[in-house]
């Protein structure tokens, strides 16, 4: 598992865990993503942005077309739609939910959970243990590790 200093695009100026990631350069900021949409949304992003907070520090990463969150690498991302946001969480385990939407698998230890979040009650105990799983996913650590 790489644990060497993030490679940052010459371009835009994002950081990666490997060196010259594909991606989409741009340079974008939150208020992209919230023009016309209700407070209410703003306000479900900030009680996911804060969630994440508590767990540790994070990049909040607008891009084009989402909102992702790095430590070394994205291990979730947010897009605003009129009345919720369309999410996921990087799981190094593919876990079989309701609340999921779709599960993608990208690797062996690298599994897109999707869902949908309405309303700032979902910001629940068990929401908070998914972005604690991907979290760890976030700074490439063995989900069995215990953090120090």
């Amino acid at each position: 598992m790489s644990r060497g200093p993030l490679w940052q695009c010459s371009r835009c100026g994002r950081r990666f865990a490997h060196p010259n990631q594909s991606h989409a350069c741009g340079r974008y900021d939150l208020a992209h993503h919230f023009n016309r949409k209700s407070p209410e949304i703003r306000a479900l992003f900030d009680e996911v942005v804060a969630a994440i907070r508590q767990i540790g520090r994070v990049r909040v990463l607008p891009e084009k077309t989402r909102i992702a969150f790095q430590v070394r690498m994205s291990f979730a991302q947010v897009t605003p739609k009129s009345r919720w946001l369309d999410s996921h969480v990087i799981l190094a385990r593919r876990l079989e939910h309701p609340r999921f939407r779709r599960i993608e698998t990208i690797s062996p230890h690298n599994h897109a959970h999707s869902f949908r979040l309405a309303s700032r009650r979902e910001v629940d105990r068990r929401f908070k243990s998914w972005l604690a799983e991907a979290y760890q996913v976030g700074e490439q650590r063995d989900p069995e590790q215990k953090r120090v």
